[in-house]
């Protein structure tokens, strides 16, 4: 598995367990770090990953719901919706990855950790994220 992928892994089982049980931030990150030791550039990805879904929750989660016909976040799954959440930044704030791998990484990420409707769902949502003019496919 890549460092990045990974990454994004763990970012997303950060990210559940925040949804799941809010904590202070980096009292949290120092608990997750200890229970999942992680190679140093997934878990800087990772970090990277976490602080900037968690700084532009509001805004992704408003993006989100605006594109997710007839869903409210409420009643997405948590992982499906922190999926969501991670790509979406991804897609606006990471100029670094072209949006097909961020998309491509998101489904397959679906696949492993959702049901077996995540992938599609998940896949659904992100086509309707608009990207930032420039930004590789």
């Amino acid at each position: 598995m890549g460092t990045r992928r990974l990454g994004r892994e763990l970012a997303l089982q950060a990210l559940y367990a925040l949804d799941v049980n809010p904590l202070e931030m980096r009292r949290f990150l120092l608990t997750f770090w200890e229970q999942n030791p992680s190679p140093l550039e997934a878990r800087t990805f990772a970090d990277q990953l976490i602080e900037g879904i968690v700084s532009h929750r509001l805004d992704l989660d408003a993006l989100i719901k605006s594109k997710a016909q007839n869903w409210s976040l409420s009643r997405m799954a948590r992982v499906d919706l922190n999926l969501i959440r991670l790509a979406t930044f991804e897609l606006l704030y990471r100029d670094d990855i072209p949006k097909k791998v961020i998309i491509n990484e998101a489904i397959e990420i679906a696949k492993k950790f959702g049901s077996e409707d995540s992938a599609a769902f998940v896949n659904g949502v992100l086509d309707e994220i608009p990207v930032p003019e420039g930004k590789a496919d």
